[in-house]
């Protein structure tokens, strides 16, 4: 199973908890059991046709998924996975 730190943005969305765990051979699975066992944040993670949201990044043990095969990016056993919603706006 991967560890998924969330962020306090998604926390609400998962019982408040900092971290979870989920099962899956690819970030995009890992990804999908979260949101099946926490619906409320498929629609924060996911657009309509089930890529990541744009305003999204996850980071495989520090690295960009996107640099790497997005959510076909392998995952192992005690993988961790990082959710950072972009920040946008300010002066």
């Amino acid at each position: 199973m991967a560890t998924i730190r969330i962020p306090p943005v998604l926390r609400p969305s998962v019982g408040g908890e900092r971290e979870v765990s989920a099962a899956g051979d690819t970030v995009g699975d890992v990804l999908r059991n979260l949101s099946e066992a926490h619906p409320d944040t498929a629609t924060q993670l996911f657009s309509a046709d089930g890529e990541l949201n744009r305003y999204v990044n996850v980071y495989l043990n520090d690295e960009d998924v996107r640099v790497l095969d997005g959510l076909d990016t392998v995952v192992g056993d005690g993988d961790t996975l990082v959710i950072l919603p972009a920040m946008a706006g300010g002066r």
